[in-house]
């Protein structure tokens, strides 16, 4: 059952457990007005116990640098509680930035939320973040 965690006008963020996995859903615009709102909110259910994080990004119209920052502050997070982060559905336009940014080689990124979540998470799997494994 998907929850809303943050309903604002230009962007609403929810999330549902699958097979381990938080998928948090953002629907609208990560940037200076949204990015604090969205940052605290997801760090917020890690410290409620959500380790495993997947970050769908499908619904995201528009992103700026501070929306990558906040993905920054997210992982530190998750990886402070051991836990797992994908990223998933990425619209090509924000895929860019994440290949201008280098950030690409440090994330695990799916083509689908479905996709992230197929197998089930695996603790500490960030212990080498932000430096990829491969």
């Amino acid at each position: 059952m998907r929850t809303n965690i943050i309903r604002h006008e230009n962007m609403m963020v929810s999330y549902d457990v699958v097979n381990g996995w938080t998928v948090v859903e953002a629907d609208g615009e990560v940037d200076a007005h949204t990015v604090a709102m969205i940052r605290e909110g997801v760090i917020g259910l890690v410290d409620e116990g959500h380790r495993h994080v997947v970050l769908d990004l499908g619904f995201v119209t528009f992103m700026d640098s501070m929306g990558l920052g906040a993905i920054v502050a997210i992982t530190k997070r998750v990886r402070a509680q051991e836990g797992a982060l994908r990223i998933a559905s990425v619209p090509g336009r924000m895929l860019r930035i994440f290949e201008l940014s280098g950030m690409h080689e440090s994330y695990e990124i799916y083509p689908s939320a479905a996709e992230a979540t197929r197998s089930a998470p695996a603790s500490g799997s960030l212990r080498h973040w932000p430096h990829p494994t491969g």
